[in-house]
Parts: C-alpha cells; sequence; structure tokens
C-alpha cells in the first residue's frame, strides 16, 4: 500500500511540476492545440489529487508547486506530505448483509433465466424437433447408457462371481489379480457409457441451447457413473467376498444406494449450474441459484449419514487398528459426519453470498481430501491384509506385524502429512490469508528438510521395531500355564529379549534427539546451547539424586552380568519369584502365589537364580521296611524311560528319572530319594507326571508305600490259652479290640 501511494505521489509531482513549467515549455505536442494540451494537463493533476486524497495523502498546493525559482541556483521547493484520516467504509459484516440483500433481491432474475432455459429448448432446433422431442431423445440417451452398463454387468455376472469368490484375503496375492479382474470388468461398462455419452456429444454438438444441454448432461451421466465406481470397488453390495471394507452386505447396500443417489443430486446441480453460467446468468442470480443448492444438499447429506450408520461405523471401525483417527470417527459417525456437512453447507452459503468462491472451494476440497484419505486407508488395509497371509507371522488375528505392514503405515504417515500441507496452505493462504504465498513459500521452505528428516526418523524407527518384536515376547504359552499351576519356574526369556527393552528405549531416545537436533538446525536454530544446557540439567540431576543413579548403574551391572531373564526364577533375599520385567531402576518378581515384588536394583544384593540352565530335582517317598530295593529300582528306571518315550515331557528332560537310592531308615519305612535333570522352566510338571506313574504302576508290582504309624496286636484269654495271637483282623473284630491305628 505504501508503494501504491509513494508512486501516485510521485505522478502528482510531476504533473504539477509540468503545469509548473508551462511557461518555460508552451509548445504542446504535435497535433494538440495549447489550450487542449492544458486542459489534458489539468485534469490528470485534479484526478491524481483526489486519487490522494482517497488514500489518505494530500498532495502540495499547486501554487506551491508552481511557484518560480527564487534565484539562480536555488533548490527547488520539496512536497510536504500530509496525511489525511481514511474514509469509514462500511464493515465486513455490513457489505456481507448488503450482498445477502442483492441476492435474495435475484431470486427473480434466477427464475426467469431458469425459464429461460427452459424456453431455450423449447425452440426449434436444426435438427427439426421441440422440447418434448429434445427431452424425450435425451432421456432415451441416458437411459440407454445406465441401461447398456447394468446389462453388461449382468451379462458377466457369472464370470464376476467366480473371480469375486477368490478374492478372499486368505488367498493372499492372486486375490489382488481377482480383484484387478473384477475391477477391470466395471470398467469395461464404464468404457460402455462413455462411447455412448460421447457418441450423442458428437451429435449435439452445436451452438444452441439444446446442444449445450445435452453436452451437460451427458458429461454429468459418465461423471456419476465414474464416481460410483470407486464406492462400488470398496463396498461391492453384491459380492461380500470382494469387499474391501469391513461391512455387512445390507449395509453395504443401503450406503451404496444412498451415495448413488447423493451424488446424482449433486450431479444435477452441477449441470444446471453450468448450464445457468453458459448462458450469461448475473453473478446474484447465479449466487441465488448456488444458495438454494446448499439448500437443497445440506439435507441430502444429513440422509445419508443417518440412513448409512450402520455401515458407516463398521466400515471406519474396521479401520481403528490401521488408523485410530478413522476409528474415533467410526465411534461418532452421526456427530462428526453431521457437523462436518453442515460446516459445508455455512462455507458454501457464505461463498455464495459472499462473491469469496476460495473458501468454498477449500472446504470442497477438505471434503474430497478426507474421502480420499479414508478410501486410501481402506485399500491399503486390504492390501496388506492380503499380502500378510502369505507371510509367516501375523495373520489377521496374530500379535507380530510384518513388513507389508510396517510399510503401509510408513506410506500411510507420508499420505497423512501431504494432506495436512494441503489442506493448511488451502485455509492459511487462499482463504484466511494469514500468510501471503511468498511467504508460505518461506515457510516450507525452511520446514520442508525438517520434515523429511522427522519422517526418516518415523520410518527408521518403526523398521527397528520391527526386527526387535520378535524379541519382546515375555513368556510361551506353556511357561504361562506353569505359572498358573503353581510351577516354581518358568520359561526364561533370551539374553536379548531381557535386554530389548532397555535397547529399544535407548533406540527411541536417540532417535527422537537426533532428528529434533537436526531439524531445528533446518530451521536455523543454534542447537549447541541447547545440548550445553540439557548436559548441565543431566550433571545437576545426577547430583541430586544419587539413590536413583545407584540403582540404573547397578541396573546396568546385573544386566552385564547376566544375573537374570525375564522369565527366570530368583531369589534376592528380599523376596523370591519370577522375572516379570524391569525398568531402569527396578526389577518386578511375580511370586507363585500370585504377589508382585518391586525392587530396587541397588537393593537386590545377592541374588540367587534358580532357572539358569539346567536344575536337577530331588524328593523322597516312604516305603514298606521290607521293600525289595533292586525291583523297586528297576521299576523307577522303566518309568524313567516310558516318560521319555512323552514327546512334551522328552524335550524338557535332560536326565532321565531315576532312584538315586536310600536316604534314611526309620522307625517302619524305608526314605528313597528320587532325581531328574531338566530344562527350566516347568519341572514341576515332569515331577507330577513321574509321581502318577509310581502311584499306578507300583502297587501293580508289590511295591508298597509305607505309612505313617504303627499295628499294635491284641491276644484275648482265649487265644492266650492257645497260644495263638490275635493277628487276623477278624479275630481281632471279634474280639472287639482294634487291629491297627494308621493315618497317612
Amino acid at each position: 500500500m505504501f508503494g501504491l501511494r509513494a508512486f501516485a505521489l510521485t505522478i502528482s509531482l510531476l504533473v504539477l511540476g509540468t503545469a509548473a513549467s508551462r511557461a518555460e515549455t508552451p509548445t504542446p505536442p504535435a497535433g494538440m492545440t495549447q489550450e487542449q494540451f492544458d486542459a489534458l494537463v489539468d485534469a490528470i493533476g485534479n484526478s491524481v489529487v483526489e486519487k490522494l486524497k482517497a488514500e489518505g495523502i494530500a498532495a502540495p498546493a499547486p501554487e506551491a508547486a508552481a511557484k518560480p525559482k527564487s534565484g539562480k541556483g536555488a533548490p527547488a521547493p520539496k512536497a510536504e506530505i500530509v496525511r489525511v484520516p481514511p474514509r469509514q467504509g462500511p464493515g465486513e459484516f455490513a457489505l456481507f448483509l448488503q450482498r445477502l440483500g442483492r441476492v435474495v433481491l435475484a431470486f427473480p432474475e434466477l427464475g426467469r433465466q431458469l425459464a429461460g432455459v427452459a424456453g431455450g429448448l423449447d425452440q426449434e432446433s436444426n435438427k427439426g424437433w421441440g422440447m418434448a422431442g429434445f427431452v424425450l431423445v435425451l432421456g432415451l440417451i441416458a437411459a440407454a447408457a445406465v441401461m447398456a452398463e447394468a446389462a453388461l454387468r449382468r451379462l458377466l455376472g457369472k464370470l464376476r462371481a467366480r473371480l469375486a469368490a477368490g478374492a478372499g484375503p486368505e488367498r493372499g496375492v492372486r486375490s489382488l489379480l481377482n480383484l484387478a479382474a473384477v475391477v477391470g470388468l466395471d470398467a469395461i461398462g464404464l468404457l460402455v457409457v462413455w462411447l455412448i455419452c460421447n457418441g450423442a456429444g458428437a451429435w449435439f454438438s452445436g451452438a444452441t441451447a439444446q446442444d449445450k444441454f445435452a453436452g451437460a448432461v451427458l458429461a454429468g451421466i459418465f461423471d456419476w457413473r465414474l464416481y460410483l465406481l470407486l464406492f462400488r470397488f470398496v463396498l461391492r453390495p453384491n459380492m461380500a467376498t470382494a469387499r474391501l471394507c469391513d461391512v455387512s452386505s445390507d449395509a453395504a447396500r443401503t450406503m451404496y444406494f444412498r451415495i448413488s443417489t447423493v451424488m446424482l443430486v449433486i450431479i444435477i446441480g452441477r449441470v444446471v449450474g453450468r448450464i445457468l453460467i453458459a448462458n450469461g446468468t448475473p453473478a446474484d442470480a447465479v449466487a441465488a441459484f448456488q444458495i438454494v443448492g446448499v439448500a437443497i444438499y445440506v439435507p441430502a447429506f444429513l440422509w445419508l449419514v443417518f440412513g448409512a450408520k450402520a455401515a458407516a461405523r463398521q466400515w471406519f471401525g474396521g479401520l481403528g487398528a490401521a488408523a485410530p483417527l478413522a476409528g474415533i470417527v467410526g465411534r461418532h459417525w452421526i456427530g462428526v459426519a453431521s457437523s462436518f456437512f453442515v460446516l459445508l453447507g455455512a462455507t458454501q452459503f457464505y461463498s455464495a453470498v459472499s462473491g469469496r468462491e476460495k473458501a468454498g472451494g477449500a472446504m470442497l476440497l477438505t471434503l474430497m481430501l478426507v474421502v480420499g484419505v479414508l478410501i486410501f486407508q481402506t485399500l491399503m488395509l486390504a492390501f496388506v491384509r492380503r499380502l500378510d497371509s502369505q507371510l509367516a507371522g501375523r495373520t489377521p488375528a496374530g500379535d507380530l506385524p510384518k513388513l507389508p505392514d510396517v510399510v503401509a503405515r510408513c506410506v500411510r504417515v507420508a499420505v497423512l502429512i501431504g494432506v495436512a500441507v494441503t489442506i493448511a496452505e488451502t485455509w492459511a493462504v487462499e482463504v484466511l490469508g494469514l500468510v501471503s504465498p511468498d511467504q508460505w513459500e518461506q515457510i516450507t521452505r525452511s520446514s520442508r528438510t525438517a520434515a523429511v528428516t522427522l519422517f526418516l526418523a518415523f520410518v527408521v524407527w518403526e523398521l527397528f521395531k520391527y526386527a526387535t518384536d520378535p524379541y519382546m515376547a515375555r513368556k510361551s504359552k506353556d511357561a504361562a500355564a506353569a505359572i498358573v499351576d503353581g510351577d516354581a519356574a518358568a520359561a526364561p526369556a533370551s539374553r536379548i529379549s531381557t535386554m530389548m527393552p532397555l535397547l529399544r528405549m535407548a533406540a527411541a531416545i536417540l532417535i527422537i534427539f537426533l532428528a529434533v537436533v537436526i531439524a531445528l538446525e533446518d530451521f536455523g536454530i543454534n542447537v549447541m546451547p541447547l545440548i550445553a544446557g540439557a548436559s548441565i540439567f543431566g550433571i545437576a540431576i545426577s547430583f541430586g539424586s544419587q539413590t536413583l543413579v545407584r540403582d540404573i548403574v547397578s541396573g546396568i551391572f546385573y544386566l552385564t552380568d547376566d544375573a537374570f531373564r525375564v522369565g527366570e526364577y530368583i531369589d534376592c533375599g528380599r523376596a523370591k519369584g519370577t522375572v516379570e520385567g524391569f525398568t531402569l531402576r527396578s526389577i518386578k518378581l511375580r511370586h507363585q502365589n500370585g504377589q508382585v515384588h518391586t525392587i530396587p536394583f541397588g537393593q537386590l544384593g545377592q541374588i540367587t537364580n534358580f532357572s539358569r540352565d539346567w536344575i536337577t530335582v530331588k524328593f523322597n517317598l516312604r516305603f514298606a521296611r521290607d521293600t525289595d530295593i533292586e525291583k523297586l529300582r528297576k521299576a523307577a528306571k522303566k518309568i524313567g524311560a516310558e516318560m521319555l518315550e512323552v514327546p512334551e515331557i522328552k524335550s524338557e528332560i535332560l536326565a532321565p528319572f531315576k532312584m538315586q537310592g536310600v536316604a534314611d531308615i526309620i522307625d517302619n519305612a524305608l526314605l528313597v530319594r528320587f532325581k531328574f535333570t531338566a530344562r527350566p522352566g516347568n519341572p514341576a510338571m515332569i515331577q507330577r507326571e513321574a509321581v502318577k506313574r509310581m502311584f499306578k504302576i507300583f502297587p501293580e508290582l508289590g511295591i508298597e508305600f509305607a505309612q505313617q504309624g504303627a499295628t499294635v496286636i491284641l491276644q484275648t484269654p482265649h487265644a492266650a490259652a492257645e497260644g495263638q495271637p490275635a493277628t487276623s483282623p477278624a479275630a481281632t473284630a471279634q474280639a472287639g479290640a482294634p487291629t491297627s491305628v494308621a493315618a497317612g
């Protein structure tokens, strides 16, 4: 603005200077008299002065500018710039109301223009038909295009069904070929529509009103079928196996029908709008038509939102695992979609009234980008599912990601960044005018490298996480079942699995630090003071938190010594249990009874590991004193050999079950010790199996377990006279005395 004012002031001074020097240069240009030349100079001077006053600058008085020099070599007088307060015009809201009033008054003109379109169609054309004949022919052409597509789809129905049957995700890459073939068949139908519309368009290639109307209608029909092809590819109303989104058949048919209807309404509105503009309709009447369109489009969109809520919730809810934002939209579909379309209608209304087409265009662009992102997410998820089904690891119900999942996630982030930048540029530069195009280019130029750096850091982290995910498993299912059963030991993790949480944390911190430092440097920020400040802050923290530092350092040394791993059963004096996990400063132990102990590394002390490499289990059983020791040893050895035939047990046993020998001889029993050596993990299961087999086999071999107690023999007077002890239970029972007291 200042440059414009300076330029106008310069012109004014030149004009006034010319008026002042008329006495010195009285000769006018060739072909112009002196009076004409003077009148032209005066008119230009007055015009420029009025312009300067309107801009808030007052030019010097003409007599001051025309004052002759006071002497030879005297400096020319300088023009004095005087600020004049600008004239106060109507406010933005007042201008909007004025424009709205003109648009409302233009509704009769809109009616006349529409009537003029109908009147133009009623005129005789060079083809010799009136309005009725023209509408009949055009309707037949449109019906022929749509019916030809439907007939071709029905004709190829069996082939489409066979291809769709092999398009399920479980078919892997082969299903992608089937999907491509089905889309190709749909494209053939669209090609037929294009041929019919373009062939008829060549027939209506003149410049009459009927030709223009027919061309717009035929182009709209093709656009309508083209847009629906994309939604048919995703929804597949009648082909559940080839459907790319997680939607039931009834919900898919409902959503497709409503989308088709809304798209038809929009296409009709576009056709009428193009015809009005082509006929030279005044701008206010076109704005009135746009307001009528908004009054029709918004209810149509709300009809779609409420009628297709089941399909939308299923569709976007299925995207929730890969795209959490889509899951949120699915859960709150009615509120989010209704608000969005109402806002779309409001921006279109404002754009039509104010004449600022960029606001409405920006909202339409936002709608198209949002819909495009949702469809892209759906296609990406369907593609990844079909690739994942052919790779070991993750299935649709699996836990571990695969390389296609990682690549898809990175591509998804790149697309979202591009969409976000496009929307931000549209609104910030073109609509709101927060920054100029040059300023936006300067901002994006400095941030483009930073954005690429951050994105590459994200890709590196995703690849690193993918490579380390297999080592993050804590326990196997068998180990978890063993812990539930109360066993003291669980399947230990490898050393790299134990160290992996800390390694991933360190890698994440390193990647974030490097990415942020490089990004700040791309923005022109000196990072050396930040690094120095962070170092000083770290030193202050280390001095103020010596206990924390001791715990962290102790944990590093424990892990370096490989003192324990996740899943191992340890005793640290203060507590014992299975290592469930640890952080930088503490360890979590799960007792077999369920309690969880969290102990700082600095307080662990001496550690006893019961689950490292191998474990020997010894246990004692009591047998009768007259038991044949050799027979017992052979029976135990046979049980150990039989247990090695069990596949689940064989892989866990390092030394077979056997009898070690007699550990002690007590009053009425032999205390015999048995042992076996197994891998750490679930030795209690092996011990239970051995005891179960002994209780089944030993009685069959005549080997009796000892009873806890003693046998008391009583004699009756008759038995004493006969010299026979009452040793039988029958005799004891007849005497009315108990034969033995046993507990066990």
